[in-house]
């Protein structure tokens, strides 16, 4: 297989004219029959490495995925491309899961998501081995290792999928897995020698902040309040904490509801439908359960308590701007929420309960850093970078700093003479030429940095040291009990003399003027690129979701319409540059989307350009058929159909019952008595018994729109 073919359908199902970075190598890897582990940010594009092959490669791809709720959407997102995928997991009946197995079977599908407990079954692997299959995607591969942050008994039993199907390549894939849980993985995979794929883990268009966790609800009714039909998820620590907040919020006139493990399915699924589809667009979820959504307008992301680790919070920050778009996070920090989570640890977690206690004190540090808060989880997920990245609390009020290189370098070198065996207690008592016993005992009084940082106080050397850990000059070895090691980075500040700048705190009232300031700048940025058009576009496309029974982002997300926004493409051809813009969903949707820009510039920015409907029209008046129209335009005949339907609606002379016969119109008028506004298309088809076409039903309606 070549990679054009990957580039031709990365563009016809995606939408995209070129692969995201790492992209295109994990894709080539998988064409050679070869195993990988992919680290991507949520959002970065891991979908995309195993579904650009699913489509281009004989078989079905099988994708395991922990989350039901995501595996529809993904699903839902794929048939919307013109995908042929579908889903096996314990929500679907058994006539419905013997229907989609005989799918998976008979080679009808390109891509098939199962649950980790459907794989592991015993009566799904004979149909597994009687099956073609491409590749196995396992999707959430943290989930496998006890290391990581979401860890799950079932996923431990994939080791056979190695030893069955020695030939057929095995993609993990997840976002957040610090090196100890990336060995787990592909230990627990049995992946003798696979290709690391490790992407950047910046997200630039996420800005972070953490706030003093002092009256929250008063802060989040005012965050809110400047976000207005924003959708947001508010992550809470209990149950009953997102009930309190949910209620705390509609008494203020938010739309907002709560979603928790406690509720029945058929409660969670509604709340999430309500939000997946814009009718509630604020969520309190706790994040123990998480909701597993694939939603890529979510606009920001409040993290009400401290979450016990830097994966955790970094995977539910990632909730948002999934589609590129700027989208923001607060932390809320407080001691208190510390002191209540190691409690909860030391209850709940009999293994690892030291590393994940160490695991929290990272998260603890991150949340009482002075320094760029970026910099800071990069560096945590391995990722080196020097430069502040401006979109942060700290960045946006930057402390003091001095020159802390002939700091760096003592504690660097003092844990160098140290052999790398301690931890960071010790290693700062060394620094201080303490007399404790055990220093005595390990003679550690006879190295050459014993004393040399006794100027400094113990705990300005923490907070130097806790520096040196963010910024990635340090490591924690978790599973060697917690000793400092050296890293790239540090062996650079002692043998070739890089700059260290180290943080002193500055003023509380500095840092408040300085943050009021940059969130009226903020304010003013985000309301420029969501300009009067974006809105427009925005309510046609949660029309359009609405009559066809699908989620708004599903359709577009928010970031492709701030391009046409911005664009403002009026022909076929200048809607196709845009990003996100796919063959399936121009034809779906392109018209729609093209007259309303058109309509809204008016006459004289157009002019010159034909609108997309004009042409159908004109062609329809030549005397040419709808297929005649369909093949010159090298459209399909549904959205001839639709241009139409709407060329009708808006008066033109359209000889309707050339294309639709009265008795077909009749039949959907008066299906319309027995069914809810907005009228679904989907909804009068199943009503009429699936006998009138989709393109039909539509030509009815705008029938009906006329007359009324």
């Amino acid at each position: 297989m070549n990679m054009p073919a990957a580039q031709d359908a990365l563009k016809k199902y995606f939408g995209y004219d070129t692969f995201r970075p790492m992209q295109a190598d994990i894709i080539e890897q998988v064409y050679a029959g070869k195993d990988s582990l992919v680290l991507m940010p949520t959002g970065g594009g891991k979908s995309i490495c195993y579904q650009v092959p699913a489509v281009t490669l004989p078989g079905t791809a099988v994708v395991v995925s922990p989350l039901i709720s995501l595996m529809k959407d993904q699903v839902e997102a794929l048939r919307a491309n013109g995908v042929q995928a579908a889903f096996l997991n314990s929500s679907l009946g058994e006539a419905d899961q013997r229907a989609v197995e005989d799918q998976f079977f008979n080679g009808e599908l390109q891509l098939l998501y199962v649950s980790p407990e459907k794989l592991t079954s015993r009566d799904f692997l004979p149909l597994l081995k009687r099956a073609k299959v491409s590749l196995f995607a396992i999707d959430e591969a943290h989930c496998i290792s006890s290391w990581g942050h979401d860890f799950r008994p079932e996923y431990t039993r994939m080791k056979f999928l190695k030893q069955e199907f020695r030939d057929t390549p095995i993609l993990a894939l997840t976002a957040t897995a610090d090196k100890l849980t990336r060995k787990d993985i592909l230990r627990q995979l049995n992946l003798p020698d696979p290709q690391v794929f490790i992407s950047s883990f910046d997200r630039p268009n996420l800005s972070l902040e953490v706030r003093p966790g002092q009256r929250r609800r008063e802060q989040i009714l005012r965050f809110i309040g400047k976000r207005p039909n924003e959708s947001g998820i508010i992550y809470c620590l209990s149950r009953k904490g997102t009930e309190q907040l949910a209620e705390k919020l509609q008494d203020a006139g938010i739309t907002a509801d709560y979603y928790h493990a406690g509720l029945s399915p058929e409660e969670r699924d509604a709340v999430q439908e309500a939000f997946i589809n814009d009718n509630t667009p604020v969520i309190c979820a706790t994040v123990a359960f998480g909701m597993g959504i694939d939603k890529s307008n979510v606009r920001w992301v409040i993290h009400y308590n401290l979450p016990k680790n830097i994966e955790s919070y970094y995977q539910e920050i990632g909730r948002a701007g999934r589609d590129g778009a700027k989208s923001d996070t607060v932390l809320f920090y407080s001691y208190n929420d510390v002191a209540l989570m190691e409690d909860i640890l030391r209850q709940n977690d009999s293994d690892q309960v030291d590393i994940k206690l160490a695991k929290l004190d990272r998260m603890r540090q991150f949340a009482e850093a002075v320094g760029c808060r970026r910099r800071i989880l990069l560096s945590y997920f391995g990722e080196e970078t020097t430069e502040d990245c401006g979109n942060c609390d700290i960045c946006r009020n930057p402390p003091k700093t001095i020159d802390g290189t002939e700091i760096a370098q003592k504690a660097l070198s003092a844990i160098y003479r140290l052999r790398q065996q301690v931890g960071m207690t010790l290693a700062i008592d060394v620094l201080r030429g303490s007399g404790k016993k055990e220093i005595f005992e390990r003679g550690y009084q006879n190295i050459k940095t014993y004393g040399a940082g006794r100027d400094i106080p113990f705990l300005e050397w923490q907070h130097y040291m806790l520096q040196l850990l963010n910024y990635g000059y340090i490591e924690i070895a978790h599973d060697e009990h917690g000793v400092l090691k050296l890293t790239p980075a540090s062996k650079r500040v002692l043998f070739e003399g890089e700059k260290v700048p180290l943080v002193r705190f500055a003023t509380v009232k500095e840092r408040q003027e300085a943050e009021k300031a940059q969130a009226k700048t903020k304010a003013t940025e985000r309301q420029g690129v969501r300009d009067e058009l974006f809105e427009q576009l925005r309510q046609l496309r949660r029309q359009l979701a609405q009559e066809r029974g699908v989620p708004p982002y599903i359709i577009f997300s928010d970031k492709t319409l701030e391009e046409m926004a911005a664009v403002r493409p009026m022909t076929d051809d200048e809607m196709k540059r845009i990003s996100g813009v796919g063959e399936r969903k121009l034809h779906l949707y392109g018209n729609y989307f093209i007259d309303a820009i058109i309509e809204h510039v008016g006459p004289a920015a157009s002019r010159g350009k034909s609108s997309t409907y004009q042409i159908t029209h004109d062609m329809y008046q030549r005397g040419l058929s709808v297929s005649e129209i369909a093949q010159k335009r090298q459209l399909t005949e549904t959205t001839v159909y639709s241009h139409l339907a709407i060329l009708f609606e808006k008066g033109q002379d359209i000889n309707l019952h050339e294309l639709v016969t009265p008795s077909e119109v009749d039949q959907v008028v008066k299906s319309l008595r027995y069914l809810q506004e907005p009228y679904k298309l989907k909804d009068v088809f199943e009503y009429l018994d699936e006998q009138i076409p989709y393109h039909k039903i539509r030509l009815a309606l705008a029938y009906a729109k006329r007359e009324a």
